[in-house]
């Protein structure tokens, strides 16, 4: 499911990106991954997007941090940490701590895509192997 990533082409973007800019795109890239993954299941557009939402919002994006952390490398560390750093409170409900981790994760998301689309789809594999074995 993660073919449409790794035909990217790297780009210098990244660097004219600050981390809030690219977790926009992080975001935008996560939400479209999980819809592609949706739509091989069949059912109601409105079940699809509340499972969509389910899988995107803060609390997941936190979770997947987690479970990616041991394969994660120092450079990928570090653009979670300008991400979570750059984050703010949040949305009122919102666990300021897993906003800004879910953040952190949406900018290192967006500089994979732009830099390294490779390693983005191994992470997003490493990512559905692990939701697959917890099933």
């Amino acid at each position: 499911m993660t073919d449409w990533i790794r035909i990217q082409p790297p780009s210098l973007a990244a660097e004219q990106l600050g981390p809030l800019q690219l977790a926009w795109l992080g975001d935008s890239i996560w939400e479209f991954h999980h819809r592609l993954q949706n739509c091989r299941c069949p059912g109601r557009v409105k079940d699809l997007h509340l499972s969509v939402v389910a899988e995107v919002k803060a609390s997941a994006q936190a979770e997947a941090v987690r479970k990616l952390d041991p394969f994660l490398s120092e450079e990928e560390k570090v653009f979670i940490r300008r991400g979570r750093n750059s984050a703010g409170k949040g949305p009122r409900g919102t666990d300021p701590a897993e906003y800004g981790l879910a953040t952190g994760f949406e900018t290192m998301i967006g500089w994979l895509f732009l830099k390294n689309p490779e390693r983005l789809a191994e992470l997003l594999d490493q990512l559905g192997e692990a939701d697959s074995a917890s099933q």
